[in-house]
């Protein structure tokens, strides 16, 4: 249920938004200014400090946070004249997290520095609108019973998730029979591993049918992305990996589905626009007018399926091993995809090193079962050593 102050008839809803400069960041405010009933009480940004001056200025935040505190100290002087509390670091970020006012936390920061303020925000009663695939993939053990605990609800805001989500209302997730989630094929669909030895980061950044920031669009050329989605869905809706199929359609049009005990598979479609699940995430249970382009069948004509390439790309079945192994594995999957990718990105590497980084990773690996918030951070320290030792 939405609580929040009145105005203009309508009901507030307030909002922080981790991740305010990124793709789903921006979106969120796009969704925000064309609602006008949903209050920024706070953002979070990494670097981008003049985008994120921008935003402080146009919502009005009470308090904003950056990463590192030199970063925070130019910020307090560029908004000296607004009424706005800047802090930084991982202190920041919690508090951000606990503000009271705060209903639901948008997570869409990248990486697991997103762990720890997923949790405070969940032990402050906030809901959360889930953009951070690697809070659930290392830590869904900890997230979800914790969930449950305090009674918040996980909104995810992935598009695939957001399909199952919305394929599942009114349905009794005990009658699931599988999930199928949906993959473009990414640039790179049809070619075979010979053909992936020599491509330049400027390919793998042309994402046939979606603008993502440029990790997620590395990920999903190589399919780890789907891998993350896979250890996602597991968590979120309590599924075994073997009821979990990973589905290629290129036009991107139907986002994810779920299939049912007596066959029946109902599919959530749509144009790629990623403000539509954001969008259902924070006005959830109820549906909102959303501008755009509409779905055209007319036009469309057919929409088509593959299985998965994964003899040419290893994200998929990696992460399916990870995920078996469980503990700690999903995290040095996670960790060792993360540095590859930046290492790729630099041009210090090679597109199929980041396949080989991460199975060196993975190998070398003690599993620790159930781990603890701190142990997953030290793997995920561990697995950063580990790399730059050798690559």
């Amino acid at each position: 249920m939405i609580t929040g102050k009145y105005k203009k008839g309508k009901l507030m809803k307030t909002i922080a938004v981790l991740g305010a400069t990124g793709s789903i960041g921006t979106q969120t405010l796009e969704v925000a200014r064309a609602n006008k009933d949903i209050r920024i009480a706070a953002l979070a940004a990494g670097r981008n400090i003049r985008l994120l001056e921008e935003q402080i200025r146009e919502f009005l935040p009470r308090v904003a946070a950056v990463w590192e505190e030199a970063d925070a100290q130019k910020l307090r002087t560029a908004v000296r004249d607004l009424d706005v509390k800047i802090v930084s670091g991982m202190e920041g970020l919690l508090e951000i997290c606990t503000l009271p006012e705060v209903e639901t936390v948008v997570t869409a920061i990248v990486g697991m520095i997103g762990i720890r303020p997923t949790i405070a925000a969940i032990q402050a009663g906030k809901d959360i609108a889930l953009a951070n695939k690697e809070t659930l993939v290392t830590a869904g053990h900890i997230i979800m019973p914790l969930a449950e605990q305090c009674g918040v609800k996980i909104l995810p805001v992935d598009s695939e998730h957001s399909a199952i989500f919305q394929s599942l209302n009114g349905e009794n997730p005990r009658q699931i029979h599988k999930l199928l989630i949906t993959a473009s094929g990414g640039p790179f669909r049809g070619r075979k591993r010979e053909q992936l030895a020599d491509v330049r980061v400027e390919d793998a950044l042309k994402h046939p049918n979606w603008s993502m920031g440029q990790k997620i669009t590395i990920d999903s050329a190589t399919l780890v992305n789907k891998g993350l989605e896979v250890m996602e869905a597991r968590w979120l809706f309590g599924m075994d990996l073997d009821r979990i199929q990973v589905v290629v359609q290129p036009q991107s049009v139907i986002h994810s589905m779920v299939e049912f005990v007596d066959g029946a598979i109902i599919a959530q479609l749509g144009t790629p626009d990623m403000k539509l699940p954001i969008q259902y995430a924070l006005y959830y249970p109820e549906r909102r007018f959303l501008a755009g382009d509409r779905l055209d069948f007319a036009r469309l004509s057919q929409i088509t399926f593959e299985e998965p390439d994964t003899e040419t790309f290893l994200g998929l079945p990696l992460a399916y091993r990870a995920a078996r192994a469980g503990g700690s594995m999903p995290t040095v999957f996670n960790a060792a995809n993360e540095r590859a990718v930046s290492k790729f990105l630099s041009r210090k590497i090679g597109f199929t090193d980041i396949y080989e980084i991460i199975t060196e990773c993975m190998e070398a690996h003690k599993v620790r079962q159930n781990p603890s918030v701190e142990e997953i951070l030290e793997t995920e320290q561990e697995t950063y050593e580990m790399i730059e030792s050798r690559w």
